[in-house]
């Protein structure tokens, strides 16, 4: 039968009763133990003389008389001093009892190894948890400053384009009055009888001022491709046979110097921005008049098969240079040896290539000596039904 003398001595932490003086009466087997003692060699001797020295000193300053006066003590962190030298830290609760015998301090000690372990696991953790929230923060408040920058940037890039799209449209509208009124004026002198001399000046006159509007709307387009929402299309249903002899005819006069030919294929109902398709085909042919072989004819063909809409525009002449083929689309990008009358910024193909985007479509570039030079833009065009269709506009010329 267990009794309490069997449940002291077997107890699981370290059992002790002293005087108030803390002079041991009674130790149990875990209390020896952990002292490296006999329990006969602890009885008499005093608690106080088994801590460290900075636990006596505690001992002295703060545990007895708080024994004293609460008569009662719990969880007070002590060092004991193991025979061999080592420390033995523990947990003390103590509490102060009246007996027949006495005053009795009744003390229980528990060991803080693994307790210690885990404090430290939990300290370690948030040390761990603190950097890493400090790395995040830190992380954080970058991403919001970079953010900041960024938006900052983009506040700066949305003035400077509008800038720059009203600055170009303000110059280019203040330029397009004096330059009609030239061309007017030239126009007007062509009519009167004039030297040949005259006459030659009234034309480069005339034909300088027509290649500034050109340039001029040029720009114009580019900004609004570059800087602004992208060129515009309103696509309506159209003749494409048509529209292109028109743009032929006009192009004529303005390039009498070039034969131009004209060929239809197919049924010619489609719906593009006609405006646009003019201009494509301006553009077209002012590059094969300005890189190709003019005492060939330039050939426009317009087309309309089971694949949409496609116009093809031919010269013969140089090919383009590998070098120059990848970057053939790019504004400010022109070829050599140009003819001086139809030199512009280098905007032409740059334009093609936007208007085909704003349909839907893109444009590449092939050439090959004997064959000529040819431009492909493949686009999506509405024919009379409301689906649209896709439609490739093909021009032979050379980069203007």
């Amino acid at each position: 039968m267990v009794n309490d003398q069997m449940l002291f001595d077997g107890a699981a932490c370290a059992l002790a009763v002293t005087t108030e003086d803390g002079t041991l009466l009674r130790v149990n087997q875990c209390f020896s133990d952990w002292l490296g003692m006999a329990v006969a060699e602890l009885h008499g001797r005093r608690f106080q003389d088994l801590l460290t020295m900075g636990g006596r000193i505690f001992h002295q300053t703060h545990l007895a008389p708080l024994m004293q006066v609460q008569g009662r003590v719990t969880e007070v962190k002590l060092d004991l001093r193991h025979r061999d030298g080592h420390t033995v830290t523990v947990l003390l609760n103590a509490i102060k009892r009246d007996h027949a015998s006495g005053v009795r301090h009744e003390l229980a000690l528990f060991g803080t190894t693994d307790r210690d372990k885990y404090e430290r696991e939990l300290l370690n953790a948030r040390k761990l948890a603190e950097a890493l929230l400090l790395e995040k923060t830190a992380a954080q408040t970058a991403l919001q400053q970079a953010q900041a920058q960024l938006n900052q940037a983009y506040i700066k890039a949305q003035r400077r384009a509008l800038f720059a799209e009203q600055m170009v449209a303000i110059v280019s509208h203040d330029l397009k009055n004096p330059l009609t009124a030239i061309k007017m004026a030239s126009d007007f002198l062509a009519r009167g009888e004039r030297t040949a001399k005259e006459t030659q000046l009234i034309g480069h006159i005339g034909q300088s001022s027509e290649r500034a509007q050109r340039m001029i709307a040029d720009l114009l387009d580019f900004t609004q491709a570059r800087v602004g929402v992208g060129i515009a299309v309103t696509p309506t249903a159209l003749d494409l046979h048509e529209v292109t002899r028109c743009a032929v005819d006009e192009l004529r006069v303005a390039f009498p110097r070039a034969t131009l030919v004209h060929h239809t294929v197919g049924a010619a109902d489609t719906c593009l921005d006609g405006d646009r398709l003019q201009q494509i085909i301006g553009n077209l042919v002012a590059n094969s008049v300005a890189y190709g072989d003019l005492q060939q004819p330039i050939t426009i063909t317009s087309q309309m098969d089971h694949h949409g809409a496609s116009l093809s525009v031919h010269n013969h002449g140089p090919v383009i240079d590998d070098a120059l083929m990848s970057v053939l689309f790019e504004p400010m990008t022109r070829g050599t040896d140009q003819d001086t009358d139809v030199r512009s910024v280098g905007l032409g193909l740059f334009i093609v290539r936007e208007i085909a985007k704003a349909h839907g479509g893109d444009v590449t570039a092939s050439s090959q000596v004997g064959s000529g030079t040819t431009f492909t833009v493949c686009f999506q065009t509405n024919a009379t039904t409301p689906t649209f269709d896709p439609c490739c506009l093909e021009s032979r010329g050379f980069q203007g």
